[in-house]
């Protein structure tokens, strides 16, 4: 059964709620719908507190300010009660890992070091070590999955070395919807003294955060994946690498001083946050996390499990479905699988004539897709606003297609 105050989720989505024909969309994992209190928050911003920020000797200026760091509040209360000055506001997942990459690799990474990551990456937290290792000559390790789609940890400690200096792992498959074991990779990390990163894409949406606890050096989330705008990312990092770190971009703000001779850096946070940055977009982020902070993270989780496994239910009965998929405790929900007949594409077009929206492809992973043994698959991705119709009516667009082509 689902809850009362799930259920209810659903009516604080406008797309959802004014879409004619009804809209099932269930890509989340490629990002997020929008509740109407993030939309008004933005548009009030807009409206009454819009003025550059941190410069401004005027009200509006303050108030505008005071909005922005807010969120900053917000996001570190998210991340489980981190210091503000450790919530680094960037432009996404992607721009967190290159900043990382860029400027604490481009620091302290030598020829003849090693980075280890996993096969199962996104593509953002896989090319820009692979750039940074380029440029310092060193090496890159990758941690294998088990025949049940798993990371190999047996692997994973023989890989993890003295040479190794940086491990860097997504929180939750984005293809998969697999929930990595990554306290047990940072403690192999943390043995040798390397640097841990998690991409906390896919992560931050359905877990609770407590960096505490996870004891990582580094997470990363985009705004757009958990109700926020786009264009907002978060990049935490423990205080003294920040510190340690150059900065990643110069402009204005991230400056303590100019002269001719030379530049000194401003202070964390703003020591990473050159220009004026993405304000409005900020705000939204923070109501939207209030938002998400108000919502029972389990009963969520288990709704969009029961949501997935109701579509493995009818997926794992048709000929010529391989699922990589299963109903699991370490599993967010996501149904991943690939049709012997019916292309990806083909899929999601078919889909598309029915409002329902899936992913096709290769979704930003093409080696796991090389380790899974298939070119391109098809992903349905739910979360907290879906309900049992949407799942009928992809369940209903995934028969027309078999009557298509099988």
């Amino acid at each position: 059964m689902v809850s009362a105050s799930i259920a209810s989720i659903r009516e604080q989505f406008p797309i959802i709620t004014q879409s004619k024909p009804a809209l099932a969309y269930l890509d989340s994992a490629a990002s997020s719908q929008k509740p109407k209190c993030v939309i008004d928050r933005i548009k009030s911003y807009y409206e009454s507190e819009n003025a550059n920020v941190h410069r401004g000797i005027y009200k509006l200026s303050e108030t505008a300010t005071a909005a922005f760091e807010a969120s900053r509040k917000t996001v570190a209360e998210f991340l489980g009660g981190v210091k503000e000055q450790e919530v680094i506001f960037t432009k996404g997942t992607t721009d967190s890992v290159n900043l990382v990459a860029s400027s604490w690799c481009g620091k302290n990474l030598k020829e003849g070091d090693e980075i280890v990551l996993t096969v199962a990456e996104h593509h953002s937290n896989m090319v820009p070590w692979q750039i940074a290792a380029e440029k310092a000559g060193a090496t890159i390790k990758y941690i294998p999955l088990t025949s049940d789609y798993r990371l190999d940890l047996d692997v994973a400690a023989s890989l993890i070395s003295g040479k190794t200096k940086l491990v860097a792992m997504g929180h939750v498959s984005n293809v998969l919807g697999i929930i990595h074991p990554v306290k047990s990779v940072i403690a192999l990390a943390k043995k040798v003294g390397a640097v841990t990163f998690i991409d906390g894409a896919q992560g931050a949406p359905h877990l609770t955060l407590d960096m505490k606890d996870l004891d990582c050096d580094f997470y990363a989330f985009s705004g757009h994946k958990v109700m926020a705008p786009t264009g907002t990312g978060v990049l935490y990092g423990r205080e003294n690498l920040l510190n340690d770190m150059p900065p990643y971009q110069g402009g204005g703000d991230m400056i303590e001083t100019v002269s001719l001779k030379g530049s000194t850096w401003n202070t964390l946070p703003s020591k990473f946050e050159a220009g004026t940055p993405n304000i409005a977009g900020f705000v939204g982020l923070g109501e939207a996390l209030r938002f998400v902070m108000a919502i029972d993270k389990e009963a969520a989780l288990e709704h969009d499990r029961r949501l997935g496994a109701r579509a493995i239910e009818v997926l794992s009965e048709a000929k010529g479905v391989r699922l990589f998929s299963k109903v699991a405790d370490d599993w967010v929900g996501v149904v991943t699988f690939y049709h012997e007949q019916i292309h990806p594409h083909d899929l999601a077009s078919i889909c598309d004539s029915e409002q329902v929206c899936i992913r096709a492809g290769h979704h930003c992973a093409q080696p796991l897709m090389e380790a899974l043994g298939v070119s391109a698959t098809s992903r349905m991705s739910p979360y907290v606003y879906n309900n049992d119709d949407d799942v009928d009516a992809f369940i209903k667009a995934f028969r027309k297609a078999e009557k298509l082509f099988c």
